[in-house]
């Protein structure tokens, strides 16, 4: 970033690397933080010489015996300081443990651990960074900083009007603030609470000191970021682009001494008025305020969607200055670039229309709209993506400071969860025509490396690691699957020099010691999670301004022309922490850890009609949750549910829910009664329930009571009685074709009430009893004002709401049970509702599927 970019020291380009000591022939580099028993696992050896790979196997680090031989694959050839490279296979392997591999040749990996949980807590350490980083407060030193900022510059105000512009964070080694970074850093970690919140834990509070608030430290931090973008568009008009510039760069000091600016402590504050800016010699080329106006609103959008219950006045502020940002956009198109002043360099962004892509999807979000309203609002996002549908860098293999940023089009994965299958192809087919470009490169080396070595190379890689995983969780496509985890893998050790680019991540491995930060450099303060900015081409780095090495360099024997890296405060090219790097990498972190990969179950035996002879008993899984015999929830790791409906006498919300499902393109399940299955007037209705994919299961033939409300061990119906009835559902339902070929056998039991015997005679049967799952009211929706246990939609809405955000698994695994048809005597009818909480759960990342794949 500019930040390094500046001269701090004079001094003539060191070109002497020394080696403290002498490296082995070859090595072989993993991923330090480890594996997921279920991910792809590779490792790269690497020669420095022409030697060829040994055998090669994997060992026990606590026994240290061999519990795998490990295939070496082809032979890569050269890259980078390698003269022969080999990809090291040892996916099958899952169980989890420790280990290293080694070859014959006498290379030796370092241990590294294979576990479920091997990535957990990681997001949460990189927060550490993020909480380091604030201006204003800084809960790290225990002091206030820059509480004066700052004076305008640009306005239409005069120059030098004093406005409140303290807060916020620093951009890097730095001080300056740039809202561009800010608002994107702020939107990921937004984006990390809303997708997998389960990754963060609540040990900090709001101003960043130690103790718990009762929200997680995530959302502490994203607010941080939001109260200082409020602050950067105070009004409608009113939008700020920059706090500082490089007059910051001409000493190291702890940010409580800045005054280098001619105006005490205060710092200008430049506005954003879409034109060509810089105070001194150099100017910026500016076109306009839509590709930070975007990113403003995008950011103020979701915070508003995830303040609005908790925080309501607070998130009517986001709400409103999310809206007049967004009109800025629209009203100036074209790239904010930021101001460089003694030195020509500043962000060259030029690009918009991504930024604006994403922010017309959260307005969207943000309102609920339905119908043509969000039609509109979904032909609005798609025609910006059409603009832009593959981020330049990827084709161009290269590009100039921030050219393309963000550097991952992010609102591509926000418009496909809002478009229906058709439109969301077109959209992901971008996102993998990107994918395939940079594969084109990365298939060349053994280290899959398709990212540009540009400044900040280390941002793009997890930028496009992200990518990789938002494509493959929209498509269910995998063939990138090893691509993605070679991204992730190089960030933390699998890479020519064998470290983690995370300050302090993982524990006790190879990650920077001396990177370009005025907190170690001055007082030795670890900036734990902190990622760096990441290797350089040789010839960038040959030819930056004011770098030098100050320090023996350790890695000088995989040095290359390729790219270089240096641990070494001298190098501000390769070895300063940044801010929305480190903010992206959190919720790529956050997503590593609440991932699961989902099991596919096989069909159980085939039944069209009545229970069969010799039926297969079902087998419970692992995963799900079992209450006397009944299955009631699926995975909690997961973030999927099922919903769930149950129709005996009434079925007028029957077209509602059919159309609803159609529109938000969800897959539900229907139990049905044989008395509902044999109703003439609900038979068009069934037959489209059918036809849309939906589950059909039996809710039994008469809806009968099986066991008494208060004992409930004694029964009410005979085994015999049981059987007949249920097999005459079977019956009615086979009357609407094959629906039970290639399904799960499920049995959802009248009343939702039963007992040990019904779940035992159930599975004798074939079939596996399920029910809803309990802790909220949403069985409740067929109540009528008359009864005692009335629930009117609002309660039982906020009892879903309250229940996914107060849970730590929230609704994962959940099965959703609501009513297709009431009685007429209740007016307030959930059904609909639906749009607006499938629309809700879907913002928080939830997947519906059906329960037989639950």
């Amino acid at each position: 970033m500019t930040t390094r970019l500046i001269l701090l020291f004079l001094f003539t380009i060191s070109t002497a690397f020394i080696p403290v000591h002498q490296e082995p022939a070859a090595v072989i580099r993993i991923n330090l933080l480890g594996y997921r028993p279920s991910s792809p696992k590779i490792a790269v050896w690497g020669s420095l010489t022409n030697q060829s790979v040994g055998q090669c196997t994997l060992v026990d680090a606590q026994t240290n015996q061999v519990v795998q031989q490990v295939a070496t694959g082809q032979a890569f050839g050269t890259y980078g300081p390698f003269q022969q490279t080999h990809r090291l296979n040892f996916s099958a392997f899952r169980k989890p443990g420790r280990y290293y591999l080694r070859t014959s040749d006498g290379a030796r990996s370092p241990v590294f651990r294979i576990d479920d949980e091997v990535y957990k807590g990681a997001a949460d350490f990189c927060l550490r960074y993020m909480r380091q980083q604030r201006s204003g407060f800084n809960p790290y030193l225990n002091d206030s900083c820059h509480t004066h900022d700052g004076y305008t510059m640009y306005g239409p105000m005069p120059d030098s009007t004093h406005i409140d512009a303290s807060g916020g964070w620093h951009d890097a080694s730095d001080y300056l603030q740039y809202v561009t970074t800010s608002a994107n850093a702020t939107y990921h970690l937004l984006a990390a609470l809303r997708d997998f919140p389960s990754a963060f834990s609540d040990t900090h509070q709001a101003n960043g000191l130690a103790g718990a608030n009762d929200q997680p430290d995530i959302l502490d931090e994203a607010r941080w970021g939001l109260d200082w973008l409020l602050k950067m568009h105070p009004t409608d008009t009113w939008l700020f682009n920059q706090l500082g510039d490089d007059r910051d760069h001409s000493s190291m000091r702890i940010p409580r001494l800045d005054s280098m600016y001619g105006k005490g402590a205060e710092r200008p504050v430049y506005f954003a008025t879409g034109q060509p800016q810089g105070l001194f010699r150099h100017k910026n080329r500016a076109t306009g305020v839509a590709s930070t106006a975007g990113k403003v609103s995008s950011a103020l959008s979701l915070g508003y969607q995830l303040t609005r219950k908790s925080s309501p006045d607070y998130a009517e502020k986001l709400w409103q200055r999310s809206q007049s940002a967004y009109k800025l956009g629209l009203a100036k198109p074209g790239n904010c670039q930021t101001a460089p002043g003694r030195a020509p360099y500043f962000y060259e962004e030029d690009n918009y229309t991504d930024d604006m892509e994403l922010a017309t999807v959260e307005q969207l979000n943000a309102t609920g709209a339905t119908g043509a309203q969000a039609a509109n609002w979904r032909r609005t996002a798609l025609a910006f993506a059409r603009q832009e549908p593959v981020t330049p860098w990827m084709i161009n293999d290269t590009a100039r400071h921030y050219q393309w940023y963000p550097f991952v089009n992010v609102g591509h994965a926000a418009l496909a969860k809002r478009l229906p299958v058709a439109g969301r192809k077109t959209v992901t087919d971008y996102y993998k025509a990107g994918i395939e470009a940079v594969w084109q490169r990365a298939r060349q080396n053994a280290f899959y490396r398709g990212v540009p070595f540009t400044w900040c190379s280390n941002n793009l890689t997890t930028s496009f690691a992200t990518q990789c995983f938002w494509y493959r969780q929209l498509t269910g496509d995998d063939q990138f699957a090893a691509f993605e985890q070679a991204n992730f893998d190089w960030l933390f050790g699998c890479n020519p020099w064998g470290t983690s680019f995370v300050y302090g991540l993982p524990a006790n491995a190879d990650t920077p010691t001396d990177p370009h930060s005025a907190f170690t450099h001055l007082k030795n303060y670890p900036i734990d999670g902190g990622l760096v900015d990441g290797p350089v081409r040789g010839s960038i780095y040959s030819n930056l301004i004011g770098i030098a090495l100050h320090e023996p360099d350790e890695y000088a024997a995989f040095q290359s022309k390729v790219a270089v890296y240096h641990d070494d405060y001298g190098d501000y090219s390769t070895n300063e922490p940044t801010m929305d790097g480190t903010a992206s990498l959190i919720y790529l972190l956050a997503a590593k850890d609440g991932e699961k990969l989902l099991l596919t179950r096989k069909a159980s035996q085939k039944a069209t009609g009545p229970i069969t002879q010799q039926p297969q008993k079902p087998r419970p899984d692992s995963k799900s949750t079992y209450i006397k015999g009944a299955k009631i929830r699926g995975d909690t790791t997961a973030r999927r549910l099922a919903l769930v409906f149950t129709g005996d006498e009434f079925a007028d919300g029957g077209a509602v829910i059919a159309r609803t499902l159609q529109q938000q393109q969800v897959r539900a399940s229907f139990f049905l009664t044989g008395r509902f299955l044999r109703n003439p007037a609900f038979a068009s209705l069934i037959n489209q329930l059918q036809q849309q994919g939906h589950y059909l299961g039996p809710h039994s033939d008469q809806h009968l009571l099986y066991c008494d409300w208060a004992k409930r061990d004694s029964l009410l119906v005979s085994r015999q009685q049981f059987d007949d009835d249920l097999r005459a559902n079977y019956t009615a339902l086979a009357r609407f074709g094959d629906v039970f070929s290639t399904a799960t056998k499920l049995f959802l039991p009248p009343y939702e009430w039963y007992n040990d015997s019904i779940a035992s005679w159930t599975q004798a049967a074939g079939i596996q009893l399920i029910n809803y799952t309990p802790g909220t009211l949403s069985h409740a929706d067929y109540t009528t004002p008359k009864d005692r246990n009335y629930r009117s939609s609002d309660t039982i809405l906020r009892s879903i709401y309250a229940y996914e955000q107060n849970r730590p698994a929230g609704l994962n695994g959940f099965i959703l049970l609501m009513h297709i048809g009431t009685a007429p005597a209740r007016t307030d009818k959930l059904y609909e509702r639906l749009d607006e909480l499938l629309t809700v759960l879907r913002q928080k990342n939830y997947q519906f599927v059906r329960v037989d794949k639950l």
